[in-house]
């Protein structure tokens, strides 16, 4: 295949790269480093179309999995940084990308079978890519986010998700509440993970198909969203500390999860 470049001309008729006006020029999402622009380059979800911008290092390697319809521009690292937040580290590699579309919750959630995870106002982007790394590690059938309360499937998240969020399929409803309600009605069971309960998350665990509730690090669950659980359920700590970051108690949470449902299969 071969890879078309925008802004070839003639020797000599160099045109200046101006990645200021193409940052406010994006026109979907941007995605930066590997795992996650690769991830999102072989995604046959997302619409064909995007911006990529790569390192001559880094093209050839790319060759099997840009689109023919792409735009693809090579550029030096240092332009590449310019087009992204300070920081960013690109791998030489961003993608100004067309945006996923979420799942509808029905057919995430038919038939009923594993587990999928639930995120009750939790809004940083670094928490929320890890949990999707970590529910596309322990197999999660998708996440469910509220539509007003939740960051783009982009920038720092995607890359903290390192390609997990192309993996995983993801629902946006604007109640969770009653997102809830529709999931049993499915049959599922939802378990809200809360430091105080009483139960043991591992006892709260039977290999039926799960809904893990996890709430923000400040508030916690809402009471609605806590009020439709089933069950609440806690990790217990022995070591000194009473919490854990809620990516670190999500990925608890999805192993615990994962080995029930195995242990039931194999039952």
């Amino acid at each position: 295949m071969t890879l078309r470049r925008r802004n070839d001309r003639p020797p000599g008729a160099k045109r200046p790269f101006h990645p200021a006006a193409r940052r406010q020029a994006a026109t979907g999402d941007w995605l930066w480093g590997w795992h996650a622009v690769t991830a999102a380059l072989a995604n046959p979800a997302r619409e064909a179309g995007g911006r990529l911008f790569a390192t001559p290092e880094r093209v050839r390697t790319l060759a099997d999995i840009v689109r023919p319809t792409m735009d693809l521009q090579v550029i030096p690292p240092a332009a590449i940084g310019e087009l992204l937040p300070a920081g960013a580290v690109h791998q030489g590699v961003a993608f100004d990308a067309p945006p996923i579309d979420p799942t509808a919750l029905v057919d995430l959630a038919s038939p009923a079978a594993g587990v999928l995870i639930m995120l009750d106002q939790i809004t940083d982007p670094q928490n929320v890519g890890a949990i999707f790394r970590s529910a596309a590690a322990f197999g999660a059938r998708g996440i469910i986010l509220q539509e007003r309360h939740a960051p783009r499937l982009a920038g720092a998240l995607a890359k903290a998700a390192a390609g997990a969020v192309d993996k995983v399929p993801h629902v946006r409803e604007t109640n969770l509440s009653r997102a809830l309600e529709r999931l049993e009605e499915c049959g599922w069971r939802a378990v809200g993970l809360d430091g105080e309960a009483s139960e043991t998350l591992a006892a709260a665990l039977d290999g039926r198909p799960t809904v893990l509730v996890m709430g923000s690090e400040g508030e916690g669950l809402r009471r609605l969203v806590r009020e439709h659980c089933d069950i609440l359920a806690k990790i217990p700590m022995t070591g000194g500390f009473d919490s854990l970051n809620v990516a670190a108690a999500a990925a608890v949470a999805l192993y615990e999860a994962h080995r029930a449902t195995s242990m039931k299969e194999r039952r």
